[in-house]
Order: C-alpha cells, then sequence, then structure tokens
C-alpha cells in the first residue's frame, strides 16, 4: 500500500467528497504529520514547531466544530505501532463527529475558518482525512 500524504485537497477530491449522496453524520479520522518547523509562506515564525502551528489551529476550531453541531471525540499523539510496518509513524491523531456532510463543508468554506486554516496548513508535512461511518450502537 502507497500513502501520499497531502495537506489540501485537489479540486477534484474537494467536489467528489461533497458530491456523495450520503444522510447522517459521520466521523472524520484525521492523521496528522507535523513538519519539524512551521512553513508559514511569509516566512513567519521560523523558530515555531509545526505542531505548535498546528495547535494554534486546534483550538480555534474548536469554535467552528462547535457552530457546525459537531463534536471532538478524542485526539492523541501516536506513542507506537502494534501491527504492520510504516516508514514513520503518524504524529497525532484526531476524532471529530460531523452530524454532515453539509455541517463540514460549511465550516471549511467560511471565511474566518479560512483565516485559522493558515496555522493548519503551516504545521502539517501532511495529513490523511478519512471519512467513516458510525457503527448503530446496540
Amino acid at each position: 500500500m502507497q500513502v501520499v500524504n497531502k495537506v489540501i485537497p485537489t479540486p477534484e477530491q474537494f467536489k467528489a467528497f461533497f458530491a456523495a449522496e450520503e444522510d447522517g453524520g459521520f466521523i472524520m479520522v484525521n492523521l496528522l504529520k507535523f513538519h519539524e518547523k512551521a512553513q508559514y509562506p511569509d516566512g513567519s515564525n521560523p523558530e515555531m514547531s509545526g505542531s505548535d502551528a498546528y495547535m494554534i489551529y486546534g483550538v480555534a476550531v474548536g469554535d467552528h466544530i462547535k457552530r457546525v453541531g459537531a463534536r471532538p471525540l478524542t485526539k492523541g499523539l501516536v506513542t507506537g505501532l502494534m501491527l504492520g510496518e510504516v516508514e514513520e509513524l503518524w504524529d497525532m491523531i484526531a476524532l471529530v463527529e460531523y452530524p454532515s456532510l453539509k455541517a463540514f463543508q460549511t465550516m471549511v468554506m467560511a471565511p474566518d475558518y479560512q483565516e485559522i486554516a493558515r496555522h493548519r496548513d503551516a504545521g502539517l508535512a501532511g495529513q490523511l482525512n478519512i471519512k467513516i461511518k458510525a457503527a448503530a450502537s446496540g
């Protein structure tokens, strides 16, 4: 299996993701890999770590998540691998439950979200965002 680590979806990926005719909520699994140093396009904060830049985003995105009726489930630093082989581990994994694709799209398209996303982009060397449908409990 080849993994291609990206930070921003292509226009085709973005369009295909939101074109899905799917009702109800989903969980977004975020596999995150940080730059050693933040990579702001204007060269600002050259000594800031990528994880610190991402944490600026992480704190601010909480309000955006709540605003669209979503909720963070958990997040944590990756500390080991029990099974399988990879060249390097992800740095962090975060799970967020969204009520719908429309809610997620509303969040990521909001101008004030776009403003904080610069910290996300500066901090991340790459990520995978995996949408999963939660299994019915019971």
